[in-house]
């Protein structure tokens, strides 16, 4: 899959309007206000401008854009017509779901009405637009019927029970998309049949029947590709566009001659750390073993094509798993979920001999066979047992000077081991594989500045070069957000932790029974999060006020769609839940946050940038810590004013906003710098809601 443009320096491509076109729209009294009826927003026509000339150009570009500007259409609209143009695709990457959605069902017909009705812009109007996703969440309707084929040897006869609803549900799904599939089907009758393997490819299957090769096709057609930044950072760490065919003097970060838009662009450095690195677990390896045989079951892989020793080979290296992993377990995990490794050799290397000796017999096995399906699905195998080999020695030696390596245990049951490592510093990896590419890369976001300056965000992101533009939002602050700060809740320290809780109860309880309608309660501690909501909850449920919590029943989508519904819910949330939600209206009357958000420094991820930068003399709060904080901060802020009519309050109880130094930073950042300082025995005459 290389792009629309297959051979990118066969000749220079075609002249970009995207520029002039751009002013044009975005003006005053332009095409988007007298097409469209929307209005003129200087700050958006102020970002469409600055990135249209980039991506002329080729250039990277950070523009920070506030709640209301209009950022979508404002990349949206220069991109489509410069793609076009010049025969290239635009790959959009956003970090939330909701996101995505917006872009392809509301900010795209909009691009498509403008293009419609005006006679300029009729050459743009048929743009195509696809969302990419990784190859393991299509259905292969080959593998499919090998499996169905050959169900005697993959499958005990439950399991084909389920393989039979799948393919029941491939005659009528139009997608072959996992989520698509109601229940979920179970994890290793699905390993047998997605996309993600050699036996679906254009030489195994029909193009016209494969879920994965249609996507494939529409992908190639595409002027714009939407993909979220976990799996365009995972695809990057896999290759990127020379994964894809391009050739490494190219310019592309996914396919030929592409160019990108990253916007939710503050999360890019947390994301491209998370995948740049190591995530290898007992529960993967355990499945990557019983793919090829089960003991179980004994059903697999080397049922039909290896035979006694094989199938022993599986069992032996099933042995030395568990042993590699309960040890992990009942040593370097026994105090703790997550323990950072310093030295290596802390388990011996008991899966290596085992694994060594299957990846050899699956050589000679392959080698038994002439080309076609089975040949290739043992190369495969071959190849994912050699990683797995590759990423335990890794792990025990602590293979890379530049990454900080540790284990967790996760899983319902806390029982799942996963070895883990990430670069200590993520902008050499960024500035290498997305601005070195020769193509433009945008960023953009409500929340990139820190102290009102966008550079220590790009020196962190590898972008050092890149022009930096701030707009404010067009929003009415003044008039339309009321910020209170609470005085007197205690300090954050372990001696008055329960009075603290109590003194947060009371506050939350307070604040949200004088607020009409809906609260979304912000917190950093799961721990604090279940406490008050122990002890508010009956006394929302006897006021009949809905109240949610996350990480109850719902996920983060349906919480969001229940509190626009409601009107008057009150939601706790944590980590997630301070970017993202949108939910305008009177529906979110009020954002209280519980504490500032500073991450604790215990995370071997943090633990070792902080050491990183204190090696190099610098200090890890000012350059860390803080900056961190104060992007999230401005993020859970952003979620209470979503559209031009909406107002409300921000309801903010840590007293260190008022005895810390540092205090002054985050209230400066305050879309409303005006604050109403409060304590218990002043907010019922100093706390006033909007009528």
């Amino acid at each position: 899959m290389i792009g629309l443009r297959d051979d990118p320096g066969s000749a220079p491509p075609p002249p970009s309007h995207a520029p002039a076109l751009a002013a044009k729209i975005f003006a005053e009294a332009g095409w988007l206000q007298t097409a469209l009826r929307l209005e003129h927003r200087p700050q958006q026509e102020e970002m469409a401008r600055a990135v249209a000339a980039a991506m002329q150009a080729d250039e990277p570009l950070l523009f920070e854009a506030g709640t209301g500007v209009g950022k979508s259409l404002a990349y949206l609209v220069p991109g489509l017509i410069h793609a076009i143009d010049q025969s290239r695709q635009l790959i959009v990457s956003t970090h939330t779901i909701s996101l995505q959605e917006q872009l392809s069902t509301s900010d795209l017909p909009l691009c498509r009405r403008l293009f419609q009705s005006t006679p300029d812009l009729v050459r743009y109007a048929d743009f195509k637009s696809a969302v990419l996703v990784g190859k393991s969440n299509y259905l292969c309707t080959t593998r499919l019927g090998h499996a169905l084929a050959d169900r005697a040897s993959l499958f005990a006869d439950a399991d084909y029970d389920e393989l039979q609803r799948v393919a029941a549900w491939a005659e009528t799904t139009d997608t072959g998309l996992r989520h698509d599939l109601r229940p979920p089907p179970r994890p290793e009758i699905w390993d047998a049949v997605n996309a993600d393997s050699s036996s679906c490819s254009r030489k195994h299957c029909d193009c016209g029947k494969c879920f994965y090769q249609r996507a494939r096709t529409r992908m190639r057609s595409a002027n714009l590709v939407i993909v979220n930044h976990a799996l365009l950072f995972a695809l990057i760490s896999s290759g990127g566009a020379q994964a894809n065919g391009v050739k490494a003097d190219t310019r592309g970060v996914l396919f030929a001659d592409d160019f990108l838009v990253l916007d939710e662009a503050h999360t890019v450095p947390e994301v491209a750390t998370n995948n740049f690195g190591l995530a290898l677990s007992s529960y993967g390896v355990d499945r990557a073993l019983k793919y090829l045989f089960n003991p179980r079951t004994k059903r697999g892989l080397f049922r039909k094509l290896g035979g006694p020793e094989a199938q022993q080979l599986v069992v032996d290296a099933l042995d030395a798993s568990k042993l590699f992993f309960d040890f992990l377990s009942t040593t370097l995990l026994a105090p703790r979920l997550i323990v950072r490794v310093r030295e290596a050799g802390v388990a011996e290397p008991t899966l290596e001999g085992p694994l060594s000796a299957l990846h050899r017999l699956l050589g000679k096995l392959a080698d038994k066979l002439e080309d076609g399906r089975e040949r290739d699905e043992l190369l495969e195998q071959k190849q994912r047992i050699k990683a797995l080999q590759a990423g335990i020695t890794e792990w025990l030696t602590l293979g890379d000077q530049g990454h900080v390596y540790w284990a967790e245990r996760g899983g319902r049951k806390l029982t799942i081991v996963t070895l883990r490592s990430a670069p200590i510093d993520v902008a050499p990896a960024l500035r290498q594989h997305l601005f070195g590419c020769g193509t433009s890369v945008i960023c953009t976001s409500a929340t990139l500045a820190m102290g009102g300056q966008i550079e220590p965000f790009a020196a962190r992101l590898g972008a050092d070069s890149a022009r930096a533009v701030i707009v404010k939002s067009p929003f009415d602050f003044a008039r339309h957000m009321r910020v209170f700060v609470a005085s007197d809740v205690p300090l954050p320290s372990p001696r008055e932790a329960k009075l603290a809780l109590d003194v947060l109860a009371d506050y939350v309880g307070f604040c949200t029974e004088r607020v009409r309608g809906g609260s979304l309660v912000l917190f950093t501690s799961y721990t604090d999060m279940r406490a008050i909501a122990a002890t508010l909850e009956p006394a929302y449920r006897t006021a009949g006020r809905p109240f949610f919590m996350q990480g109850a029943d719902l996920s983060r989508t349906e919480l969001t769609k229940q509190m626009r519904e409601l009107g008057n819910a009150v939601l706790f949330g944590t980590d997630s839940f301070w970017t993202g939600v949108d939910v305008p209206g009177e529906a979110l009357a009020q954002v209280i946050i519980t504490r500032l958000p500073f991450d604790p420094p215990t995370h071997p991820i943090t633990e070792a940038k902080c050491e990183h930068i204190r090696e190099a003399g610098g200090s890890p709060f000012n350059e860390l810590t803080l900056p961190d904080a104060l992007i999230k901060f401005r993020q859970g802020i952003g979620r209470l004013i979503r559209t031009q009519t909406d107002r409300g309050l921000v309801t903010l109880l840590d007293s260190r906003l008022l005895a810390k130094g540092y205090g002054r930073l985050f209230l400066d950042c305050l879309p409303n710098p005006e604050f109403t300082s409060i304590s218990r025995e002043t907010r019922n005459k100093k706390f006033i809601p909007f009528a």
